[in-house]
């Protein structure tokens, strides 16, 4: 059953953010008594239960006021005055961070701190469990009153404490479109890589050139860092113990310029020339192919080497398998004098084979085991085999055209997947 288009279609991924930030409010209240002495004998210090309460001041949204108790509050040791922070807003409950203290009425310095609550220490406010939280916190022994009658904490009858409060809300979630990430949100398109075509570029205008080979009598400039990159064999005869010197013409022995062009090429671009030429021939396109599986496999160039052995698997004939399997023979093709074995056995065709070698000398040494191996298989038997192979001369290769290379590109593109 064909599947659907719908499902054939990679599965989206939604990506979604939010984010978490508390928000706080802070506010602060200097609570000024005046008529100090007077407390004693004033409603505050009739008994330990009296207090004073400040006026109130808002803070977050929530009503708040100070308790001063003169001579402290009933859980207080003697002779100490108690100072507390109470929340005045009915059915409420508030988380706050607080300080209360006492200012130097001489320099105005608050760093008196006599109460004090941290994030660590922090204090809910509210009514809904009298176990874990009050209307009131503070200091049921703020601090000793003959302490204070003798500091500077106190002048002209005057005691100002300070309270600075902050009121921790309910943390503010919001949803975010995307990731804060800048590569979502902002859509990039790559572009193609354009290695290749950069290096056949560089390869073309022999730009940065560091030394040269003569083929042939024609001269073909490169750059050794690429080449030594590409092929170990050129990495050992240019970064090796007798590597040649840098600018140095180095010479390259049997083999004709039109193919170590086309290597030269490949190693540059992983590709063939795109240029065509259709005047070549069955035989010329077909004998580039050998040459340049001969010069791959002499420089370790794999990718090359493998698509001329697919070239020539797709041109096998009876004239020239013979050929083409001492080729692969010669050059460690296995896959190729595979391909020669069982065209050969696909019908029955040794004897035309044989025929074609003994009557053109086209046949190499190096095919003798193949023939004694095919014999004693059992499937054919041929009273001329090692007749014909001592028959056997050095192959006469067709001459290599300028643009033989070009029309082994066109004739190769299909093999090159």
């Amino acid at each position: 059953m064909v599947a659907s288009a719908s499902r054939l279609r990679p599965s989206s991924t939604t990506r979604t953010a939010s984010s978490c930030k508390p928000e706080t409010a802070r506010g602060t209240h200097v609570f000024t008594i005046h008529g100090y002495s007077l407390q004693a004998v004033d409603g505050a210090g009739s008994n330990k239960a009296s207090f004073i309460r400040s006026a109130a001041f808002d803070v977050g949204g929530f009503d708040w006021c100070l308790r001063y108790y003169h001579n402290g509050n009933i859980e207080s040791d003697d002779d100490y005055i108690s100072v507390f922070l109470e929340l005045m807003t009915k059915d409420a409950e508030v988380r706050t961070i607080f300080d209360i203290r006492m200012l130097d009425q001489y320099t105005d310095d608050s760093s008196c701190v006599l109460v004090s609550t941290t994030n660590n220490t922090r204090r809910v406010f509210g009514t809904t469990n009298f176990k874990s939280k009050c209307l009131v916190w503070g200091s049921k022994n703020f601090i000793r009153r003959s302490e204070l009658e003798g500091s500077v904490y106190l002048r002209d009858d005057r005691l100002m404490i300070e309270c600075n409060l902050t009121v921790i809300k309910t943390p503010l979630v919001k949803t975010e479109e995307r990731a804060a990430m800048p590569g979502d949100i902002i859509h990039f398109q790559v572009p193609p890589t354009n290695l290749s075509r950069d290096l056949g570029k560089l390869l073309e205008d022999n730009v940065g050139a560091d030394l040269s080979f003569e083929v042939g009598g024609d001269v073909f400039p490169a750059h050794s860092v690429v080449l030594a990159a590409r092929s170990p064999v050129f990495m050992a005869e240019l970064y090796g113990p007798m590597r040649a010197k840098r600018g140095e013409r180095i010479a390259i022995q049997d083999m004709q310029p039109v193919v170590f062009k086309a290597l030269l090429h490949f190693m540059y671009t992983d590709s063939f020339s795109p240029a065509i030429n259709d005047d070549l021939s069955r035989d010329e396109r077909q004998e580039l192919a050998k040459h340049l599986l001969v010069a791959a496999d002499r420089y370790a160039v794999e990718g090359l080497k493998t698509i001329c052995e697919k070239a020539l698997c797709m041109s096998l004939s009876v004239d020239n398998v013979a050929t083409i399997v001492a080729l692969a023979d010669q050059h460690n093709c296995g896959r190729l004098k595979e391909a020669c074995v069982k065209f050969i056995a696909s019908s029955n065709r040794l004897d035309d084979v044989v025929e074609t070698e003994g009557s053109e000398g086209q046949h190499k040494p190096s095919t003798s085991s193949l023939w004694g191996g095919m014999r004693k298989t059992g499937t054919w038997q041929h009273e001329t085999l090692e007749a014909t192979s001592t028959k056997r001369t050095r192959q006469q290769r067709v001459p290599l055209k300028a643009g033989v290379f070009e029309t082994l590109a066109r004739t190769t593109r299909d093999f090159q997947d």
